[in-house]
């Protein structure tokens, strides 16, 4: 269960990445609780997590996320990624860690923490 619950978070972030959103309906409860306090949505289930998606995307249109860790037990996945985006004409990243919870091959329950401060320093502009 662990590789399966592995690959679905995996294909949330690639999301993130491709802008497909349809393809969260498989792997995301339609309820799902999303604990990041930098998400306006998170607690609005699959939707909320569609439309924050959408935002930053539309923000972001070139974000892409790379995995650089995963580890899963019992009914939890742990992933490490960096995120890659232009922001202000600048290249960006921002890295975080997200712990999702599953139930019956599904997204239920994720927490999110972002190292904010390193992408406030990198997006302020030489003036700032």
């Amino acid at each position: 269960m662990s590789d399966q619950n592995k690959a679905a978070a995996l294909v949330a972030f690639e999301v993130w990445g491709s802008g497909e959103l349809d393809r969260l309906d498989a792997i995301v409860a339609p309820d799902v609780i999303h604990h990041d306090p930098y998400d306006p949505n998170g607690s609005h289930g699959l939707a909320g997590m569609k439309k924050s998606i959408a935002t930053n995307r539309a923000a972001y249109p070139d974000l892409r996320i790379t995995v650089e860790d995963q580890i899963a037990e019992a009914d939890r996945v742990a992933t490490r990624w960096t995120a890659a985006m232009t922001h202000d004409g600048r290249r960006v990243t921002l890295k975080g860690i997200t712990i999702d919870r599953f139930e019956d091959g599904k997204i239920v329950e994720a927490w999110r923490t972002i190292d904010m401060l390193s992408f406030l320093r990198q997006a302020k502009t030489p003036e700032e």
